[in-house]
């Protein structure tokens, strides 16, 4: 049998997902030992995926497909979100770009009928670059944000709330995108610091000749002021509290009050009062009874309530009335401040705190449950420390505004009576007032949103409000997986809807993954032009290198910083695997299957029985508690250190001779779990493998085949000591040879003495003379002259004879050479470690580099040190 030479991981990506899903082997069928779901994050149709959702995504599959062989009912259920504000955002660039026109050329039906051209192309996009990396998702049961099912659930909660006094409309601050043209949550404001100023304005004190000095960073912002607050203990502002100011420029007069909220250590430690525009000044107000004087229009321009400065932009009327405050005396001075500006997470525009009449709902009596749920661990954090994040947030959680001024997404069902004023709410499109009867009816303008329809995602999706097989047999869900950055507008909310509308969390455990990062640990972003594009990736690499790399990135707590090096490196194990596979097929002539007993095993396949079992129970442990990188690692150091660098060589003499059978039956069956465990994080590469090997079982794909089990009876703790002992024998032999330059084939002579009756070594003669080109092997009690020690332990000390080998004398010149060098190096990272300027200075990773670097000398130094001492 012969696979061929080469690993071609486009042909077998491309071939293996076809089969997959024309078997439908990733469709949950109601049948297994316990069931397993989860549901994808569903990605926004915006756009490419990136390196983030590759991680979520092959993160996901492993604990899928893991899930699946071990014979659970699996569903993974896919989707897209609809993406409100992004995708409008993004459509109405691309139809000014193409066609010239706004969307209100087109009016609202033709404008979201055009969206929905655009979505169900790119949601195509999205679902090719999700099986590209192979995720094992049942596609039969996709669903999209703003489908018809889950449109009839989004309406049915919506009426439910209001009906129960959660949901409410009222005035209130919100955060602006006059860019988008709508309201962003507070989760939604990306905050970044930026250099501004902090301007200090004289505001005289009526009937005095006197006045109090205020700071701040937004002087346009003044003109809507309604009143100065101070600390109520600030001895300086004592005798103003209770008095008038006259707002300059304006001329109204504004009342001093006392306020807890007031920090006296800001600027002058007074504040200008601003409630329409700013969200503690908008709280502030109310608990003051000021007036609300709202002075910017949607598009942050200066409306009519700013006099002379109504159709400036903010940033004009800043400047304009700067230069008025100097002009007529009332600017004190202007101070440098660097300070943090809330930036709409879209389209990068500043938000605008703005008063607007919102849907809002009441979210504190509904977090109760969600809290609950998280603090008596019915829902798990993995990393655990978010767990306190998520319930900090929740005992803080404000009111969500949940109305959007967009035109794609669900709309709010709400019909309002132009004749009698009734607002009617219903699931079912309304024609006729409820009240009144009349049919003049006007629905709200506004749209949900987007997070809102995200919230019910784990059970909306499985066919919620009706009660389907679904529902009954997946929910609650096993596992969500997703980023820090949504811990707030998604996970939050959706333990909250699950909890009211199902009576049960949503899912039992929330693996928060990793971000990824450059190779110098940099976030990557357009502008550092860092970026790497997962579907590049596959295109160079293939899918499993990049799932595999990931994977034994992804330490809990920890982003990965990703070089494409590493990716690289992971490619080179795929291709171990091919070639050990193909070894062992190549050696597999009269091959028949015979059952292992443990009398007939030689010590080295008892050694290799118990590296495999131990490697089952490692990587199924660390897969049940989402530790990826510990089972990753495990895998990888199991095949290519144990299997193939130890056991192919050790039998491969048996598998040229007569008595060849067992041999090739070990070699299989390791390899055939071997695969097994590997398939979760090497999908196509392990079911084309495995789809070679002799038949053991009569399972017919890899995808749909039993996880390996941890079997105590073939575990030999004895033997896999033993064994141990030989591998580091035959190390030591190796590393003299490497350390005086002696090829490895090269054959030599050894001698060890006896320190104990154990003398492992006689019983292991043949092995050790195999794997280590070795010609002869004799006891002494002494060290022979011109050896090397290469092995000590309790029970023996061995050396290699040198003899004739080496010129012992140029050997010591050459090695003192290499010496003198690593002192010089020794010396160069010492000096750089005591310097404090450069601890201080340089980069972490540099500074982690250099001790790297240090620590590797020093080592090189004693080992020489050590090997010249045996040479004299």
């Amino acid at each position: 049998m012969d696979i061929g030479k080469r690993y071609t991981p486009n042909e077998i990506e491309t071939k293996w997902y076809k089969v997959w899903l024309d078997e439908e082997l990733f469709k949950a069928k109601g049948e297994g030992n316990g069931k397993f779901s989860v549901v994808i994050p569903p990605p926004n149709i915006t756009g490419k995926i990136h390196m983030g959702h590759a991680l979520n995504i092959s993160l996901q599959d492993i604990v899928t497909r893991f899930k699946r062989m071990q014979g659970k009912d699996t569903l993974w259920l896919p989707g897209e979100d609809h993406a409100g504000i992004a995708t409008q955002h993004v459509v109405e660039k691309f139809l000014m770009q193409s066609e010239g026109k706004r969307k209100e050329d087109y009016g609202r039906e033709e404008f979201i009928k055009r969206v929905w051209n655009w979505a169900n192309e790119y949601r195509e996009h999205i679902k090719k670059q999700i099986m590209a990396i192979g995720a094992s998702v049942d596609w039969s049961r996709e669903r999209f944000t703003l489908d018809e099912g889950l449109n009839k659930a989004v309406r049915k909660v919506f009426v439910e709330l209001y009906n129960e006094g959660y949901i409410y409309k009222g005035k209130y601050i919100v955060n602006w995108c006059p860019s988008c043209g709508t309201v962003l949550s507070d989760e939604e404001v990306e905050h970044k610091d930026e250099k501004g100023a902090l301007y200090h304005i004289k505001y005289p004190i009526k009937g005095e000749d006197n006045y109090i000095i205020i700071a701040t960073t937004r002087p346009e912002t003044m003109l809507g002021d309604t009143a100065i607050a101070v600390h109520p203990s600030d001895e300086r502002y004592k005798d103003y509290v209770g008095k008038v100011a006259i707002l300059p420029l304006v001329g109204r007069e504004i009342p001093i009050i006392a306020d807890k909220y007031v920090d006296p250590s800001f600027g002058t430690g007074a504040l200008k009062v601003t409630p329409a525009h700013d969200p503690n000044d908008y709280l502030l107000g109310q608990r003051h009874n000021l007036e609300s004087v709202q002075i910017m229009d949607e598009y942050a321009k200066i409306n009519e309530n700013g006099g002379k400065y109504a159709g400036m932009t903010r940033e004009e009327a800043r400047k304009a009335v700067v230069e008025d405050l100097e002009k007529e005396g009332y600017l004190l001075k202007i101070e440098e401040l660097e300070h943090s500006v809330g930036h709409c997470y879209r389209c990068d525009t500043v938000v605008e705190p703005f008063l607007l009449d919102q849907w809002f709902v009441k979210m504190k009596p509904l977090a109760e449950k969600a809290i609950e749920a998280v603090e008596d661990g019915d829902i798990k954090f993995y990393p655990e420390r978010w767990k306190k994040v998520y319930l900090n947030w929740m005992n803080e959680i404000r009111d969500w505004c949940i109305s959007r001024q967009l035109w794609w997404g669900h709309r709010i069902p709400v019909w309002y009576c132009e004749d009698c004023g009734h607002i009617n709410v219903s699931e079912e499109d309304v024609h006729k007032c409820e009240k009144c009867g009349s049919t003049n009816l006007r629905q709200d303008e506004d749209v949900l949103d987007t997070w809102f329809s995200s919230a019910l995602w784990p059970f909306s999706t499985l066919g919620w409000p009706e009660e389907t097989e679904d529902l009954k047999k997946y929910y609650p869900t096993d596992l969500l997986m997703t980023g820090f950055d949504i811990i707030f507008f998604w996970v939050a909310r959706m333990i909250v809807m699950g909890e009211k509308f199902m009576g049960d969390k949503p899912f039992s455990d929330v693996y928060i993954h990793q971000l990824v990062r450059d190779k110098h640990g940099r976030k990557m972003s357009k502008s550092l032009g860092n970026g790497i594009d997962p579907l590049e990736v596959i295109e160079k690499y293939g899918a499993d290198p990049m799932r595999f790399a990931l994977a034994i990135l992804a330490a809990q707590g920890r982003d990965i910083k990703l070089d494409l090096q590493i990716i690289d490196s992971y490619s080179k194990f795929a291709n171990k695997i091919w070639n050990a596979t193909r070894f062992v097929l190549l050696n597999m002539d009269d091959f028949e299957k015979m059952e292992l007993k443990p009398e007939d095993l030689t010590l080295e396949d008892k050694w290799m029985l118990t590296r495999l079992n131990k490697t089952i129970k490692e990587v199924t442990e660390a897969i049940e508690k989402y530790e990826f990188n510990i089972a990753a690692r495990a895998l990888y150091d199991f095949f290519w250190n144990e299997y193939c660098d130890w056991y192919i060589e050790a039998v491969k003499n048996r598998l040229k001779s007569e008595d060849k059978k067992l041999a090739q039956n070990v070699l299989v069956r390791v390899l055939d779990s071997s695969l097994r465990l590997l398939h979760p994080f090497m999908p196509f590469l392990t079911e084309e493998l495995w789809q070679n090997l002799p038949k053991i079982t009569d399972e017919k794909y890899l995808v749909t085949a039993k996880w390996p089990e941890y079997n105590e009876n073939f575990v030999f703790e004895n033997e896999e000591a033993e064994f141990e002992k030989i591998k580091a024998f035959i190390r030591g032999i190796r590393n003299v040879k490497a350390d005086i330059n002696i090829p490895q084939i090269t054959k030599v002579e050894i001698a060890y003495k006896t320190l104990s009756d154990n003398d492992w070594i006689k019983r292991n003669e043949k092995t050790v003379k195999e794997l280590a080109f070795v010609t002869n092997i004799e006891i002494v009690s002494e060290k022979p002259e011109k050896s090397a020690t290469s092995y000590v332990d309790e029970d023996v000390e061995a050396y290699v004879k040198l003899g004739e080998l080496i010129d012992i004398e140029a050997e010591k010149e050459r090695l003192n050479k290499k010496l003198e060098k690593l002192n010089k190096e020794f010396q160069k990272y010492d000096k750089k470690l005591n310097n404090k300027n450069f601890i201080e200075r340089a980069p972490e990773e540099v500074i982690e580099e250099t001790k790297e670097k240090f620590e590797m000398v020093k080592s090189q130094i004693e080992k020489l040190e050590k090997l010249l001492r045996e040479l004299d």
